[in-house]
């Protein structure tokens, strides 16, 4: 089995977070998917995959947290698999409590975790059991505010061209109203730029509009951020790519995520395409207000 390409990918998270979801998204692009395989069972998943000459970049398991031996068991068998050449990427869905109790209210069940107590209980005990596994994921996708077919797209945008060398960017603007997003690896404030929504004729529009791009661009200090940032996250690419990680999500946020934030994350989107990124933008906030 090769030791420079990982041998599958782990998809965890917190119950209702979309794992399925994930987990189908990764079948329809080829992918040999296990759902809920216990940990203990990784090695042998990696050893069968071996055996048959399975593509063994393209493997996922889905791993269930029903275990309380769930961390332990986990953290051994992704440390055992390294020891023995095999990269395994841990891909960490999650979603706010008040969305995890709306879709278990919605399917009219409990918490695997919850016991006797009530719904936050469990996704409460969850958490805990989770903590160590999602600080130390390759990718962690919040959900909160996605569909499953937008949850689907961002799979496929993740997974879909392997093919491709070099690190993966989603570069997301935001407003920090609304919060920052839980799933930033790096997050870029805006906020020293004047603000387009105190300007009448551009308060309508958003940073797709060209108005409000040239505004935003043309502001004193937005071309030297752009530059000075676009050379620190070359770094920080870089330094990505010696340690295995595979995907980054840089945030970029202004106060409502409709004007600054979403100027400078096509500007930044754009520059950083320029030096051979696979990059994807999206705008969490846009249309929000």
């Amino acid at each position: 089995m090769s030791t420079t390409e990982p041998a599958f990918v782990v998809i965890t998270g917190m119950s209702g977070a979309g794992r399925s979801t994930a987990a189908k998204a990764l079948e329809d692009l080829g992918w040999f998917v296990i759902d809920n395989l216990p940990p203990g069972l990784l090695s042998s998943l990696a050893e069968e995959a071996g055996r048959v000459n399975m593509a063994t970049d393209r493997v996922a398991a889905v791993v269930d947290v029903r275990s309380l031996a769930f961390t332990t068991d986990l953290n051994a068998a992704i440390k055992e698999l390294d020891g023995r050449g095999v990269g395994v990427r841990v891909v960490f869905l999650e979603a706010s409590d008040e969305e995890l109790v709306r879709r278990f209210e919605n399917v009219r069940r409990p918490h695997p975790l919850q016991g006797d107590g009530r719904l936050v209980d469990g996704i409460d005990r969850e958490r805990g059991i989770l903590r160590e596994i999602r600080a130390n994921a390759d990718l962690v996708i919040d959900t909160s505010l996605l569909n499953v077919h937008e949850l689907r797209k961002k799979i496929v945008s993740f997974f879909g061209g392997e093919d491709r060398p070099g690190l993966k960017v989603n570069v997301v603007s935001f407003g920090y109203k609304y919060g920052l997003p839980v799933d930033a690896d790096l997050v870029v404030d805006c906020r020293f730029l004047p603000n387009p929504h105190w300007v009448p004729e551009l308060r309508p529009m958003n940073g797709l509009d060209a108005p409000v791009r040239d505004y935003v661009l043309g502001q004193p200090g937005a071309k030297e951020f752009l530059d000075g940032y676009e050379e620190v996250f070359g770094v920080v690419a870089a330094g990505y790519t010696r340690e295995g990680k595979s995907y980054a999500t840089l945030a970029v946020g202004c106060t409502g995520g409709k004007h600054r934030s979403v100027a400078m994350s096509e500007q930044l989107g754009a520059r950083l395409r320029e030096r051979g990124m696979d990059v994807q933008v999206s705008h969490r906030d846009v249309g929000r207000e």
